[in-house]
């Protein structure tokens, strides 16, 4: 990913907040001799010897399942709140752009079996239904509902390398900055409002 010098993100705390708020991610590979994207959930874990790697899993129907035998290598793409920015919010002309926070992530993919796999299941499901009233166990659905399980590839994903982009005006004065962040939340919108709060909090 291309990030200019001012807009990159090196605080791996951060990062590792990101993922895990924004944990549905798009998950890329060469397959079939051509680019192949999925959109799937992912987890942010530590392996056993220290090691973060995402986990995840895909429909064992989706050709780019049968594809991590011939190439591990992915790309995960991690998506954050984003807006348009407009140049009549500076005091000055300029051109309009776009504000946004992003993360790739690169590594070799291991398919599990299917212990892992349930094993897997039971994370995602537990950490999506802890808002739940009445949440969802895996450990509590019947054998006929868990057959599906069969239908999936689950996988973990070894992270090579992390690239973060967080373009939030940093090339703004103050003055300029401060205006952007109030014409956002007069927008009303989420996406808007979640960039505007990002920017607070960045400067």
């Amino acid at each position: 990913m291309y990030i200019p010098e001012l807009y990159k993100n090196e605080n791996r705390e951060e990062i590792e907040h990101f993922i895990h708020q924004n944990g549905f991610a798009i998950l890329v590979n060469q397959t079939q001799g051509k680019l192949w994207a999925t959109h799937t959930p992912l987890l942010l874990e530590t392996s056993e010897d220290g090691k973060l790697i995402l986990t995840g899993h895909i429909s064992k129907a989706n050709p780019q399942a049968s594809s991590f035998n011939d190439n591990d290598e992915v790309l995960a793409i991690f998506s954050g709140a984003h807006t348009y920015i407009s140049s009549s919010w500076y005091d000055h002309e300029n051109v309009p752009t776009w504000n946004y926070l992003a993360v790739h992530v690169y590594g070799k993919v291991r398919v599990y079996n299917h212990e892992e796999a349930l094993d897997f299941l039971k994370k995602l499901v537990d950490k999506y239904e802890a808002k739940s009233e009445n949440p969802v166990r895996v450990e509590n659905l019947s054998e006929k509902t868990m057959r599906e399980a069969h239908g999936i590839v689950a996988f973990e994903i070894e992270i090579t390398s992390l690239e973060a982009q967080k373009k939030l005006s940093q090339n703004r004065d103050d003055k300029n900055y401060k205006n952007i962040i109030e014409e956002l939340e007069k927008t009303k919108e989420n996406q808007a409002i979640a960039i505007a709060e990002a920017m607070k909090n960045n400067r």
